[in-house]
């Protein structure tokens, strides 16, 4: 090196404060407008190794996975800083006094730009391990945070303005009427997992208008959703079942609850949502998806449930000791009901003979001593008969 190019670059540990702001604003501006600041003291650190032909310090490293974890807080984008740093690097290049006198020391340049290449490196890898151990520590804080809102809220045992306030950081505006959808399947549902995440995908800005929060609890799949009308319940309903597909595939079942205001009718909408799902499991029901508002004959029979017992023990008790048990005179007693009392209808619903349901249901006459057929006794045996479904009568380890 000539004497003139090494009293330069001698002279030029200490960069002049204003070539560093103007390169640390253009680089800002490469990164689409964000905080200058971010580049902490890297302009100057490499400046001072570029002269010195060495590495950054350590400490200096360590000091930017503090700036990369400072970042992931502040919501700035990780594309966005790295970006800041190779634009503050490619731009200080042209500005160091041994690029400058490049003409009088090709091979310092050289050197000059391993070390820059190097430094650049070093603090880019310290700024995204910072920046990704900081954004795994959001994430699971907020994961935790979300679970304990979505446990509060279906528990309702936390303060009612708490739960209003924490309810719009995550969607939901629970002044406005809500309703709950319980979903359970042969295989538990897990946050994170790919039913989860497509549920919650799917329903984001759907018809229903939708603020809904997805959710796992208990191995259920929980969504609590804004539900002004029928057609809201509807619309999240039809969307849930396309995300999941056939029931008898995916072998699932749903129960929803009805609309309330406030996050006790959110609880209230969450206990019908389950005993709507239950029944609907019980009763067999055709459609994978039970309403409470449908169902509600079944929660009076089973308020009183002692009462439904002795209802169901009086009448049907008989058909116990029926060799096959009395679930296929039960099938039949149902879907003659169902039919408006036709049965070749029922026969065919059934796969049977007419012969054959004629002659289960002159047996349940015969049994019980009431008669299916008559108008008079239909009331009270279709009533034994739904309770019977409710309470698991006919498979007593289901109770």
């Amino acid at each position: 090196m000539s004497d003139q190019a090494a009293g330069a670059t001698a002279g030029s540990q200490q960069p002049p404060r204003e070539v560093l702001d103007t390169v640390a604003k253009a680089a800002a501006q490469d990164a689409g407008g964000i905080d200058a600041g971010l580049l902490d003291d890297f302009l100057d650190a490499v400046w001072r190794a570029v002269a010195a032909g060495r590495r950054l310090p350590a400490s200096r490293v360590r000091g930017y996975r503090r700036v990369g974890e400072d970042a992931a807080g502040g919501g700035v984008a990780l594309r966005a800083l790295l970006d800041l740093y190779l634009s503050a690097a490619w731009r200080l290049w042209r500005r160091l006094p041994v690029v400058q006198a490049a003409a009088e020391d090709p091979q310092a340049v050289v050197t000059a730009g391993e070390v820059l290449l190097r430094a650049t490196d070093d603090a880019v890898a310290a700024l995204t391990e910072g920046y990704q151990l900081a954004r795994r520590q959001l994430v699971r804080r907020e994961e935790s945070d979300r679970r304990e809102f979505v446990d509060d809220l279906l528990a309702g045992t936390a303060d009612v303005l708490g739960l209003l306030r924490r309810a719009q950081r995550f969607g939901l505006d629970l002044s406005g009427p809500h309703a709950v959808l319980v979903v359970r399947a042969a295989e538990p549902f897990a946050d994170g997992t790919a039913a989860v995440t497509t549920v919650e995908r799917r329903l984001q800005g759907s018809a229903a208008d939708a603020d809904a929060l997805v959710a796992t609890k208990d191995g259920a799949l929980v969504v609590v959703f804004s539900a002004p009308d029928r057609v809201a319940v509807a619309e999240v309903c039809a969307r849930v079942r396309e995300v999941l597909g056939p029931a008898q595939q995916r072998r699932w079942r749903a129960g929803v609850g009805r609309p309330g205001s406030g996050p006790g009718a959110v609880v209230g909408s969450y206990d019908e949502a389950r005993r709507a799902l239950d029944l609907g499991q019980r009763l067999r029901l055709g459609e994978p998806v039970a309403d409470a508002a449908d169902l509600l004959v079944f929660e009076v029979l089973l308020r009183d449930r002692a009462a439904a017992r002795d209802l169901v023990e009086s009448v049907l008790a008989p058909l116990r000791e029926v060799r096959g048990g009395p679930e296929p005179y039960l099938a039949t007693v149902e879907t003659y009901f169902d039919t408006g009392g036709n049965a070749t209808e029922t026969a065919r619903r059934l796969h049977l003979s007419v012969r054959a349901v004629t002659y289960r249901l002159a047996r349940v006459r015969r049994l019980t001593g009431v008669d299916p057929t008559r108008p008079q006794d239909r009331f009270g045996l279709q009533a034994a008969v739904l309770a019977a479904r409710a309470l698991g009568w006919a498979t007593p380890h289901e109770d």
